[in-house]
């Protein structure tokens, strides 16, 4: 494992969402809060700064020109070369006081997406599948809806809700990613920090960021924790594996919940890192969210 480098030295409120763009070339990760989108070449080490009109949380690409958008207004395709947004569909029109949180997307080109509360109201979100032209709960009650990812074959896929803490794996269609059976603990989190983002690895080993606790913490398909990586911010928030041979992984952190003195004792707070992880991701899939 090498050594963790500074991405980026902006200081999100809340950093989340990391993903890589295969087609582009890129790596991506929102400030949530702030509706800011980052883009950033790894060969050239330029970022993009996107302001957005919305809370955006998790982008895939559709093709070379569209990308999928998850955000507090909804899911929306986002035009590359000029930023335009088109909303596709809402999900909790019902529900103002929510947003958009954690997601991923599924080999299928299924998108997960979690919904939750502006202040991480009790239960107030869902979990949800976003797929050919419509959307389907899958869970409700959830509070903090976090670490969505899924196996090398398709067949699971894994999630928590931070406010419970327990890391959870349920059998999925791998031609559609919805559920073919129920929910059930496969770790459940004890000690410091929360279950956050998470992204799985080309061998299978879960990798989540533990908020609070200042690292990525990995697991087997069978919920043992082998490995963690140390990182020099305590609200570390989602992971990603980036790069043309996804042997790089990009760590998003946060800011939110901590006071000055916290702040200052901590300098790279809501900074984001690259470290080489010792491991490879799987091949990030395309996000088909029309009708066929």
């Amino acid at each position: 494992m090498g050594a963790v480098t500074i991405l980026s030295d902006d200081h999100c409120h809340l950093g989340e969402g990391a993903a890589w763009l295969p087609l582009a070339g890129r790596a991506a990760w929102f400030d949530i809060v702030e509706r800011r989108l980052y883009v950033h070449d790894l060969d050239t080490g330029e970022t993009q700064l996107h302001t957005l009109p919305v809370m955006g949380s998790v982008l895939a690409e559709i093709d070379a020109q569209r990308q999928l958008l998850a955000s507090d207004e909804g899911i929306f395709v986002r035009h590359v070369a000029d930023g335009r947004l088109e909303h596709l569909l809402s999900l909790e029109a019902d529900k103002p006081g929510n947003r958009s949180n954690d997601g991923r997307v599924h080999p299928s080109g299924a998108l997960w997406i979690g919904t939750m509360g502006r202040k991480a109201e009790k239960e107030a979100g869902s979990i949800y599948c976003v797929s050919r032209g419509g959307a389907v709960r899958l869970f409700a009650n959830v509070t903090i809806p976090n670490a969505i990812c899924f196996s090398p074959d398709a067949a699971t896929a894994y999630f928590t809700d931070t406010d419970v803490n327990a890391l959870m794996k349920v059998a999925v269609n791998p031609q559609t990613g919805l559920p073919v059976g129920e929910p059930s603990v496969l770790h459940k989190h004890v000690g410091k920090g929360g279950l956050d983002g998470a992204v799985v690895d080309a061998q299978g080993l879960i990798w989540v960021a533990q908020w609070g606790a200042a690292q990525v913490q990995a697991y087997t398909p069978e919920g043992e924790p082998v490995r963690s990586l140390p990182l020099p911010a305590s609200n570390t928030s989602c992971p990603a594996f980036v790069g043309r041979n996804l042997d790089r992984m990009i760590v998003t952190s946060a800011w939110q919940g901590m006071g000055d003195a916290a702040k200052a004792a901590e300098p790279a707070h809501g900074q984001t890192f690259l470290i080489d992880p010792g491991a490879r991701g799987q091949a990030w899939p395309l996000a088909r969210p029309f009708a066929e």
